[in-house]
């Protein structure tokens, strides 16, 4: 759990943090950075599809007084990171310098330990250090953080500052991270009780010695396995970022050629490569083929742009050389990279064709998400959940001033068959959505309703 937060911490930060106060990029360097950004999406960005009011032209032009008006380079780095929120892509980002990481906790508070997820639309405290837990009891709201109530902090503070293609995984990780800052920052923070009491909280982000959770902390494996109950089979992944992962997968296949039923859970799955997943879903996919996404990207072609003043919309109809040309001038010419198909050649016998659950998430994400596609056509294997991440791509990497990293989407992905994925995430067949009584009374309703489920279907 800490690591996934800090992950998603990292993509977004508070702008009251402070102790990074030199101010050492000259305004040469600051408006290259924002050119180098603002270039490079131009042309290399692949969803501005998904921000159609966005004029990314006329945002650069307002952003260079922003940018030249920083006094300290941490204050230039959050101003490049809201211009990149601007379009909502969970694939496209500015990291700040690796120095700027250090000395920096989202969930310790020196004799607190809080962590904060959003649960129907509220900053709910799920998980406490084990001495606080009567105190702050797990379900407590949080309703006020420095003075302002909790959705003005969120969407003053945080949420322009977070780049997610979602507008539910934005407020997931503005929530996640709203306390997100610097050693010896400090939060007055005022919370509900789920008895209905009202508490206020001074916080001061430092380090925490206790190591007892309540309730405890996951292990971070990258596989989890498990027998329930009736012969079904429980797997948790939880990335596709390491090759041993799908190797551990395969070591478990004798064990799951044994299952009445199987259980897949990629709820917290951070993705990681393709083909790792492609690599697992292999042996759960009847089929000798199957395919995941179609994918397209840009296309900047000089010679096109050039002609752009003498093709008009009318121009554009039966005729493909004017379309490239109008589209070209647009930052809307693609080159479509067609469908992604996998050749499954394991041998029947080898593979695990059960009913089966794939358990998704708000943080089933990238790879992870492309893996889902894998079982569009499967009859057997059905999603229970809440709606994926709904961001996925390749990123084109770049450095910026001051060790700052910038990153674009170069890949526009669907289904197969042009359905959308990226920007709503991909939708279970069974949804079940947490609530806060599910973090009170420790209830997992997703992973009940899979049991369910294929105990209709084994017995």
């Amino acid at each position: 759990m800490e690591k996934k937060l800090i992950v998603f911490a990292l993509l977004i930060i508070n702008l009251a943090s402070f102790g990074q106060n030199t101010n050492t990029l000259s305004d040469a360097e600051k408006i290259y950075g924002l050119s180098k950004f603002w270039q490079e999406v131009n042309y290399n960005f692949a969803n501005f599809d998904l921000v159609p009011k966005l004029k990314w032209d006329s945002a650069y032009r307002v952003y260079i007084p922003r940018v030249l008006g920083t006094k300290t380079d941490f204050e230039y780095y959050n101003v490049l990171v809201r211009f990149c929120a601007l379009l909502k892509d969970g694939h496209t980002r500015v990291k700040y310098p690796n120095d700027y990481y250090n000395n920096r906790s989202v969930t310790m508070f020196g004799d607190y330990q809080l962590y904060i997820e959003n649960i129907e639309d509220n900053a709910i405290i799920v998980r406490v250090n084990a001495s606080k837990k009567n105190e702050i009891p797990i379900g407590s709201k949080v309703i006020e953080v420095n003075g302002k109530p909790i959705d003005d902090y969120l969407n003053e503070e945080i949420i322009p500052y977070t780049s997610a293609s979602t507008d539910f995984i934005r407020r997931d990780w503005s929530v996640r991270a709203m306390l997100w800052g610097f050693y010896g920052e400090k939060f007055d923070m005022k919370i509900k009780t789920p008895a209905g009491e009202i508490k206020s909280l001074a916080l001061t982000i430092q380090k925490s010695e206790e190591k007892e959770y309540f309730p405890p902390l996951e292990p971070d494996e990258l596989m989890t396995f498990k027998w329930l109950e009736h012969g079904i089979a429980y797997v948790k992944l939880t990335a596709f970022d390491e090759e041993k992962i799908d190797t551990l997968f395969i070591e478990k296949l004798p064990e799951l050629r044994k299952a009445k039923g199987l259980i897949l859970d990629v709820r917290d799955n951070r993705g990681g490569s393709d083909k790792i997943g492609e690599n697992i879903a292999k042996y759960l996919i009847e089929d000798t083929c199957f395919y995941t996404m179609r994918f397209k990207s840009r296309k900047n072609i000089a010679d096109l742009k050039a002609w752009a003043d003498y093709v008009t919309v009318k121009d554009t109809a039966g005729n493909k050389e004017a379309t490239d040309v109008f589209n070209c001038s647009r930052n809307k010419l693609f080159e479509d990279r067609g469908v992604h198909k996998v050749v499954n050649n394991i041998p029947m016998k080898d593979k695990v064709i059960v009913p089966t659950v794939l358990l998704i998430g708000h943080e089933t994400v990238s790879a992870a998400e492309d893996f889902l596609l894998c079982f569009d056509k499967s009859k057997h294997i059905i999603k229970i959940g809440e709606n994926s991440n709904g961001s996925t791509g390749v990123k084109y990497c770049f450095n910026l001033p001051g060790g700052a990293r910038g990153e674009v989407c170069t890949h526009h992905e669907t289904y197969p068959d042009g359905r959308p994925f990226v920007g709503c995430g991909v939708k279970p067949d069974i949804e079940i959505k947490r609530t806060i009584d599910d973090f009170v009374n420790s209830r997992d309703r997703a992973l009940d309703e899979a049991v369910k489920y294929l105990n209709k279907l084994i017995k």
